[in-house]
Order: structure tokens, then sequence, then C-alpha cells
């Protein structure tokens, strides 16, 4: 698939290094252009291609929603606003998604994952990433994709987790109760401190989990989950 091009348009500069910060390290995505207000958007739509606009509401000159109006061949839009009192006449305007402000990593990725398979969809081709789940990490400046069924354990250090992933080790600035809103259920909390993955599981004991060469500890509050291992 082409590399889908984005636009920014957003009256806050710290609004749009957030948004280009997430895109950064994002495959198959190129921003190609930032816009403070909806008429420097507009000149810019009719002189480039793109796919994807992240559109703030509240502009001065023209607002998010009329200037919506205006455009008789738009690209896909995902609303970004700090004013949740919107999300119905957004979705009357067939947007994409609606972000509340301040946007996490998470649900802006959330709305990533909406839009390719909106545009798998309309192309007839569905990719195996978006069969095959997955997330995104930051780690080292970078976004990573990690499949899930790679990913063995997740340790927590305080601020931080370390995730096992094959034989690499990542580690990222995030909680286990925060990454595991993003997990399937093929993950358990086994001890205050570690998820593991089901799948790696190759023997267990009250006390102990083993993953291939490595051993987890079962908390005492935990041992419950082990009936379904």
């Amino acid at each position: 698939m082409e590399t889908v091009k984005c636009l920014i348009v957003d009256d806050e500069p710290v609004a749009q290094r957030i948004l280009e910060d997430y895109l950064t390290g994002l495959n198959d995505f190129e921003l190609v252009g930032k816009c403070l207000h909806a008429l420097e958007a507009r000149e810019l739509l009719q002189q480039n291609r793109v796919d994807l606009m992240f559109l703030d509401l509240e502009m001065p000159r023209l607002k998010g929603f009329s200037f919506l109006k205006t455009l008789s061949d738009r690209p896909q839009v995902i609303i970004t606003t700090a004013y949740r009192e919107y999300a119905v006449e957004g979705y009357e305007l067939e947007v994409l998604d609606y972000l509340l402000k301040p946007i996490t990593f998470e649900r802006f990725l959330k709305a990533i994952d909406r839009y390719q398979r909106g545009r798998a969809v309309s192309s007839g081709f569905v990719p195996q990433s978006l069969e095959r789940p997955y997330i995104h990490v930051k780690s080292n400046r970078k976004t990573i994709k990690l499949w899930l069924d790679q990913i063995r354990f997740i340790e927590g250090m305080n601020n931080y987790i370390k995730i096992a992933y094959g034989t690499q080790t990542h580690i990222v600035y995030s909680s286990l109760g925060k990454i595991l809103e993003q997990l399937t259920d093929d993950f358990v909390r086994v001890h205050k401190s570690f998820v593991v993955n089901k799948n790696h599981i190759t023997a267990f004991s009250q006390e102990l989990i083993e993953l291939e060469d490595q051993q987890i500890p079962v908390g005492a509050t935990y041992r419950g989950i082990l009936k379904v291992l």
C-alpha cells in the first residue's frame, strides 16, 4: 500500500508537536504539513494529496466543523479536541474518530488502527498485520511494533516495564496495569511485578512458572490464576 499522507490542523503548537511525535516512527505514515488554522489547511489540501487529517475544532477564523462542511472532497478525518460535547456532530459528519485532549499514545494508536482497517477493507486487501495482534511501544526514542505472540513476559520496575520479546528486551516507560489494557486474554498477571504469556509457559507449580529457560515467581494472591493456565 502507498504511504499515508497526514495533515495536522491545530492552532496550538504544543498539540501539533505531540501528534507529530506520535506519527514519527510509524511505518507508512508521512506528515506532509502542519497548519495553525483552517484557511491555511484548505490551501494545502488543494495543492497536496492528504489521506488523513487530524483536525482541532476550536480555531481562529473558521471552526473545525465549519471547515469540514466547506470541503467537497475531503480526506479521512480524526478530530482532536478538548471538548467532549461536539462528539455527536462529529460522527454525523462521518469523522473517523474523536480524540479528547490530552491524547494518550495508546488512544492515538487505536485511531490509527481504525484508519488502517478501513483502508484495508476499501482496498479489498487485509494485510497480516491487521489479523495478527500487536501493540506499539516507545523505547529509546523510537516507536516499535511488537507482535503479541512474541512477547514472553513483562516485568514491572517502578515507573518502567521490561518486555521480554523473543530474544530481545525492551525497556518502556509504563506500568503493568497500563500495558495490560492493550493485551489479549493470552496474558495473565501472576505476580505484582510480572505478566506472562500463557502460550509460552512450559511448566508451573504453586510457586514458579517456567517459560523455556526463564522462571517467574507466582505471587500468593495470584495463585488462583493457575487454574486457567
